[in-house]
């Protein structure tokens, strides 16, 4: 949801003839949309915290209970998926920190801005994800 809200709010970069890559203006635009997407997943965890302890109601029929148990359950669910992807958007701010974001953590080449834009957390480029996804269907057989 936050990625799909995310991409109303960012123009896509594009790079000048002869420019260097992962330059400090690209660096500054993929870490802002970084933070940007950090701070909206923030924002989506306090607001269903806030709305959980104000719907919490004690239903007394069997099946409205569960129902509102199953809703619980699936919200925390997203939200424990949300939590991961902000620890791995602070991993990958820390890859810009350290200049070594933008280039594939397999093979060294460069994963290309387009997908960074589509997945600003990739770490793989577009051949090494799929030799990757390769693999784990071979082991999942």
């Amino acid at each position: 949801m936050a990625e799909e809200l995310l991409y109303k709010h960012f123009t896509p970069y594009v790079p000048k003839a002869g420019e260097e890559f992962m330059n400090r203006e690209q660096l500054d635009h993929f870490r802002g949309i970084l933070e940007t997407l950090k701070r909206q997943l923030m924002e989506d965890i306090e607001r269903t915290v806030h709305t959980m302890k104000d719907e919490a109601t004690v239903f007394a029929d069997p099946n409205d209970r569960a129902s509102q148990e199953t809703d619980i359950a699936i919200e925390l669910r997203n939200r424990d998926r949300e939590r991961k992807l902000i620890k791995k958007i602070e991993e990958t701010i820390d890859r810009i920190e350290s200049g070594d974001y933008g280039y594939c953590a397999a093979c060294g080449v460069e994963i290309g801005i387009k997908r960074l834009e589509a997945r600003p957390t990739a770490t793989l480029c577009i051949d090494c994800k799929t030799l990757e996804e390769v693999r784990e269907k071979q082991i999942a057989k």
